[in-house]
Order: structure tokens, then sequence, then C-alpha cells
């Protein structure tokens, strides 16, 4: 995840499906870059709009992450909404610049995983670009916390996420993952956990408008004490899959500082959280 070679596609991917929160049917087309980083363009919109894909384009963190640009004139709004997943693939598999063409408001949540999306770039391969992204150094413990659950990042020696959450459910209960991608490949162990929720939850997410698009083939569903559509595909399943989104939300800093984040009960709230506070370190530090 760091390195002064960077890279982007060596061939387009393209790929439909539906949105989680939408319902609706999307088709991703991402494209080679040579430079700016990774960003979204809104091709079924006037004037195919760009999302960078940046944590000053975050404005919501309910249940995925979406990011947004805001119109000059008429001040509204243009959004892309769960785009974890899919930038946690572009980043752990090294792409650092790409264009990503969508023609609706939501990436497709494929099987709720980033094993489609992950696949789909090993396939394709890489091409080293002429640009550069400046690494953001992480010298000094930064830490965000909310109640109990908190997510850090510590200066380390190697690039490594540490994971822990705690469910009063027993088929989830306490979980603990450390991944390091340097060790261990993303596509066998991080990439096929797929997005859970509880049974009890859904009536009343579906009640906010929200998983209009979830299904048994897209999300684990968790009832109180075993789950709805098993088997798993590891026993701790639901934990490496918040170490998913975790690389999902980091990435939002163009590349991922070398260290070790460590997180507790948290989620995308937290997750940008840190990526401010490391951010705003890296400008106070010039």
């Amino acid at each position: 995840m760091i390195g002064t070679t960077q890279h982007t596609l060596a061939d387009e991917i393209i790929q439909s499906g539906i949105g989680l929160h939408s319902g609706l049917k999307t088709t991703v087309r991402i494209l080679p870059s040579s430079g700016v980083g990774r960003y979204f363009v809104r091709v079924d919109l006037p004037e195919k709009p760009i999302i960078p894909a940046k944590i000053q384009s975050v404005v919501s963190t309910t249940l995925s992450t979406e990011l947004a640009i805001f119109e000059e004139i008429n001040h509204f709004k243009i959004s892309i909404r769960t785009v974890e997943h899919l930038l946690s693939a572009l980043t752990a598999m090294g792409v650092d610049h790409v264009r990503i063409e969508i023609d609706g408001p939501e990436v497709p949540l494929l099987d709720g995983s980033a094993k489609i999306w992950a696949e789909a770039i090993a396939e394709v391969g890489l091409a080293i670009t002429s640009q550069t992204t400046p690494v953001i150094p992480i010298t000094q413990e930064i830490i965000v916390r909310q109640g109990d659950a908190f997510v850090a990042a510590i200066p380390s020696d190697e690039t490594r996420f540490s994971y822990a959450i705690d469910f009063n459910n027993l088929a989830i209960a306490q979980q603990w993952h450390s991944w390091a991608p340097d060790r261990e490949d993303f596509t066998q162990t991080i990439a096929p956990a797929r997005t859970f929720v509880l049974e009890e939850q859904i009536k009343h997410l579906q009640q906010a408008g929200l998983i209009k698009g979830g299904s048994l083939d897209n999300a684990l569903v968790c009832g109180d004490d075993r789950w709805l559509n098993p088997p798993l595909r590891f026993s701790n399943e639901p934990v490496r899959h918040k170490i998913l989104d975790l690389v999902g939300d980091l990435s939002l800093l163009g590349i991922i500082p070398q260290a070790h984040y460590l997180a507790y009960k948290a989620g995308h709230h937290l997750h940008t959280q840190l990526v401010q506070r490391i951010q705003e370190a890296a400008l106070a530090a010039l």
C-alpha cells in the first residue's frame, strides 16, 4: 500500500448490480487513469460531474460511506453511496489512480464483499503511472473515541489492521482479527468477507428507507443465536468485513500510511474521523 511506484489498471473493468440502500441497478465502468487519484464520475447526470474519493467528499457515514459534491448554482447534492467495498479492493490491490464511471447514485453491493472487485482487478492487472501521491507519515499515535469504541493509528514498522467487535448476540459475540497486507493475500483473507446485519434490525432499517436492495444473497443475516443463511466463509467473517470497511475508508487519504491501525466496536463514522485527524496532523506538521 506504500511505495514510490504507483499504479492504475491495465485495462477497464465493467460490473453491474443492485445498490444495498437504493435498490437500484447501476453499472460501474472502472478505467485506467494517468493521475489525480481515485475518483467517481456520475455519467447519468448532465456534464458528468466528478466526485473525488477523498475525505473532503464525505457527507454521510450511516451504514455506508457516502461521497458528494455540491452543484454551485442550484446548490444540490451530487452523491455516490456505499463506496467502501470497491475502494477497499482498489486500494488493497494497489490501484492508486483510477476513473470510476457509474450511471446511478450507489455502487453495486454484488455479493456483499469485495471479492468480485478484487478478482476483476487481479484479472486485468496493473500498469505503472508517472504520477505520485504524497504519503502522509504516521509519527505519533492518533486515536478517536466514542464511548468505549475507538479507532487508532500507531507508528509501526509494518502496515497492519487489527479489529475487534463485541455483539450481544450468540452467533457473533466477540471476534478479533489482525491482518498484515504484506504477509497475507487480500483476495483470500479479507476480500471475501461479506457485510452482515442483525435480523432484529431489518424492519427498522427498511422503515427508514434503507437496505432496499439487501437480500440473503448479498448480506449475512444473523438471528438471536444463529445465521439465517450459512455457511460463513470464515468463522470470524463479520470482523474481517470490518477490516475491509476500514481499508476502504482509510483509502480516502489517497495512500494509506504505514501504521498499525487498531479498532474496537467502530464503524464508518469513527473510521472517517480518524482519516480527518491523520490529515490534520499532516497539515500541522508542514
